[in-house]
């Protein structure tokens, strides 16, 4: 699978654990495991994301597939939007404009 160059995976790394932790928590809340209590991006490339998480005094794992295998680094926003959306219609949460 495509691997994105480091400085890209740091950069939206960065990004997501900085500026969109609570929507870290809500994809880890709505795919994995609704106890979660901390989540952070943690690696990604061309098939997924890759997340970590704290639930109830353990730290897991969390792997998401994209909806289609990704090659570009703007693919990366819209396939981390995939998954916001699905996660708040998961959760029955509303969704904030893009």
């Amino acid at each position: 699978m495509p691997t994105f160059p480091d400085d890209v995976v740091s950069a939206v790394l960065t990004h997501m654990n900085s500026d969109h932790r609570d929507d870290n928590l809500l994809i880890v809340r709505a795919f994995a495991d609704a106890s979660a209590d901390a989540a952070t991006m943690v690696s990604l490339d061309g098939a997924g994301g890759y997340w970590t998480y704290a639930a109830v005094g353990e730290t897991r794992a969390l792997t998401l597939p994209w909806s289609v295998a990704i090659t570009e680094r703007a693919e990366i926003r819209r396939e981390i939007v995939v998954l916001y959306e699905a996660a708040c219609e998961r959760l029955g949460i509303e969704r904030r404009p893009h």
